[in-house]
């Protein structure tokens, strides 16, 4: 199927070949667009990707009961082979999609901690506006929160024999445009991590 988008002023043409995208991984209803009707997220699996194996959908629920397509994002959701299958396994593994106070939850689980990015449909689209991260590394706790719709973000980090934080930074730090779903990719936005 060939399907075009638009949503204020940007154009999006995405070829959707669904066929090799048979596995649901995690999938999530809850309202995203305020309109009281139940939406929905999946995430499938291509089992014969051999990188980037992973599609997020969005369809939104409609009175009738049917759902309406919305977005497919092909790497929103991290891989656990970006080199392919037969490479390097980095120990970030997606964990589940979720809905919490209709803000769509990317959860990634990591080796020694986890991370979310947290989507909210403002605008005409999915809008990035919160990233959370705990990671253990050197027996030191690290924590980010960042609210990216107030641009505050707060660094903290604690030794794991203690249970003090100390604040690393407390800062605000504005991103515009907010970064939108369709052209998410995890790991690969710098502000995320450094100032």
């Amino acid at each position: 199927m060939l399907y075009f988008a638009s949503q204020n002023g940007w154009s999006q043409l995405a070829l959707l070949n669904n066929q090799h995208y048979t596995k649901i991984i995690s999938s999530v209803t809850g309202d995203l667009n305020k309109d009281d009707i139940l939406d929905q997220v999946v995430v499938k699996e291509d089992t014969t990707a051999f990188t980037d194996p992973y599609q997020l959908e969005v369809s939104f629920g409609q009175e009738n009961g049917d759902f309406k397509w919305i977005l497919s994002a092909t790497k929103a959701v991290i891989s656990p082979y970006p080199d392919g299958k037969d490479g390097l396994n980095t120990g970030i593994q997606f964990s589940k999609v979720s809905i919490h106070n209709g803000v769509l939850w990317i959860e990634t689980e990591m080796t020694r901690g986890h991370m979310q990015h947290k989507f909210r449909y403002q605008n005409g689209h999915f809008e990035l506006i919160g990233f959370s991260y705990a990671n253990v590394d050197h027996d030191i706790l690290y924590l980010i929160d960042y609210n990216l719709s107030t641009g505050r973000r707060i660094e903290k980090e604690c030794p794991i024999s203690s249970d003090t934080f100390k604040v690393k930074l407390d800062k605000t730090i504005k991103i515009n445009p907010l970064p939108s779903l369709p052209d998410f990719e995890p790991l690969t936005s710098e502000f995320l991590f450094n100032d």
